[in-house]
């Protein structure tokens, strides 16, 4: 089959040929259907992420949704023939971060780690949901504690900050969009945002419960430490510096929490399932060839994407 593997740091991203994986005990074997592309391949690829990746070599991919072909010993979960979507389980990481991923024709998954597609959900909407709606939903929800209660500034409307505006909305809370690109705020505005702004200190009368940053970088990590109310929250989920410089006397004088969110639980995965196949969240999606992964990765690294690039394996020998 063709996949995708990585070497190492400077390895680069190659498309190799290699053999078709077989199930273990508890394990099944899904022909991959598609697979999303992932800002955190590119970490991976250029060496700035990834150090704590054991198997090399291995195959990328990680939003991967498919249908299962094969059974290992002691699998009673599921069918041969069942979609399925495989769960990103946050630091304890999983397909094409602890083993072999989805930039391939088939690959192995333990059975723990799969959920169910619902009938209307497509199979791209699945597999990008796995992480940036997942990761979205759990930064804003679990990690944010985002109510009806809250009052929310979202930092950077990319692929997951949009989405993380539109789950906020959901909730039911005031919610405020915020991104250098002002071409963003007309969809934000239509997915529930209040008001749009260019910079954290341009929304100079509001005080906010919780900021979400899916930027990641110290001018708006400062920016958040200065917009947040005392003793509020400020969710770090992006990564676009790899260290960051703040007033540590902001952070102390205002009783700030700080917390780090990355993946999601199986739960969560549930969840953001069931609000697609309501009609709730609609993510924006578009198909690159398989052959162009690569390609795919350099325009995500370069910022050149509005939705969320997705690639089908099977395709592949086509």
């Amino acid at each position: 089959m063709k996949a995708y593997r990585w070497g190492g740091p400077n390895s680069g991203l190659h498309l190799e040929d290699i053999a078709v994986p077989q199930p273990s005990t508890a394990e099944v074997l899904i022909q991959v259907e598609t697979c999303g592309l992932c800002h955190s391949d590119c970490h991976i690829i250029s060496g700035t992420g990834g150090a704590w990746i054991q198997q090399r070599p291995i195959t990328l991919g990680h939003e991967v949704a498919g249908k299962v072909i094969a059974l290992g010993e002691s699998v009673s979960e599921v069918h041969i023939g069942d979609r399925v979507a495989v769960a990103l389980l946050g630091p304890a990481g999983g397909i094409g971060l602890n083993y072999d991923g989805g930039y391939a024709e088939y690959a192995v998954v333990p059975v723990k780690y799969l959920e169910p597609i619902p009938d209307n959900v497509s199979f791209e909407q699945a597999s990008v949901a796995t992480d940036a709606v997942a990761t979205s939903y759990h930064a804003v929800v679990r990690t944010g504690g985002v109510t009806a209660s809250t009052t929310v500034a979202i930092v950077g409307l990319g692929g997951l900050g949009s989405i993380g505006l539109r789950i906020a909305s959901l909730q039911g809370a005031i919610v405020y969009g915020f991104d250098i690109d002002s071409s963003k705020f007309e969809a934000a505005m239509r997915d529930g945002a209040k008001s749009c702004f260019s910079s954290l200190g341009d929304a100079k009368d509001v005080t906010f419960d919780v900021v979400v940053d899916f930027v990641g970088i110290t001018s708006t990590m400062t920016a958040a430490l200065e917009a947040v109310k005392p003793s509020g929250r400020i969710v770090l989920t992006g990564l676009g510096d790899e260290k960051l410089t703040l007033p540590t006397f902001s952070i102390v004088h205002k009783s700030v929490e700080i917390r780090g969110s990355l993946g999601a639980t199986k739960e969560d995965l549930r969840t953001v399932l069931a609000l697609i196949s309501e009609g709730k969240i609609t993510p924006d999606l578009e198909e690159i060839l398989f052959s162009k992964v690569n390609e795919g990765l350099l325009r995500l690294e370069a910022g050149q994407t509005k939705g969320r690039l997705f690639t089908r394996p099977t395709l592949a020998s086509v």
